[in-house]
């Protein structure tokens, strides 16, 4: 069930990054960067994948607020397109490093929860406050982003070392 105030987006956010993070602790780039055994995605793409769509939360946010139009969910892309525009990310991330992407999606999140604490109630969960989020609220655009995306990759990442 989505968060509905701040205060509980604040703590599903912490609670499902600490998770993920604990996930994490004893992965090394080989295991890392291992091509996942049902469709070659690693557990390095997956992570540099939660990265990217927190920034594009934030430029989304950013742009909502200077009066720019927001292009959701990419510039030149559909929601239709997920698929092929994620293909994109992972191909474009592939050939930085365990440690770089690590640290990436860590100051991503950190980002995120600032942002997540300056803002108030309203501006997170009144509705129709932000054109572009349609019929979401900033807020659970926001867990989207974050802790929904954590959730899945921890998921995600727990089966990929048990199939390795």
């Amino acid at each position: 069930m989505p968060a509905t105030n701040r205060d509980e987006l604040l703590a599903v956010t912490e609670k499902e990054y600490g998770k993920l993070m604990k996930t994490l602790e004893d992965i090394d780039a080989g295991v890392a960067s291992a091509p996942g055994p049902e469709d070659g995605i690693s557990i390095k793409d997956t992570l540099a994948h939660r990265a990217h769509w927190i920034d594009l939360f934030l430029g989304w946010h950013k742009d909502g607020k200077a009066g720019k139009t927001v292009q959701t969910p990419a510039p030149g892309y559909k929601w239709n397109q997920l698929k092929d525009y994620n293909e994109k990310v992972r191909q474009a991330c592939r050939a930085e490093t365990w440690p770089d992407i690590l640290e990436r999606f860590q100051g991503r999140h950190a980002e995120l929860l600032a942002l997540l604490r300056r803002l108030d109630e309203t501006e997170l969960y009144e509705p129709g406050r932000h054109s572009w989020t349609n019929n979401w609220t900033l807020g659970r655009w926001a867990e989207a982003s974050g802790a929904s995306h954590y959730r899945s990759a921890n998921k995600f990442i727990r089966k990929t070392l048990r199939d390795l």
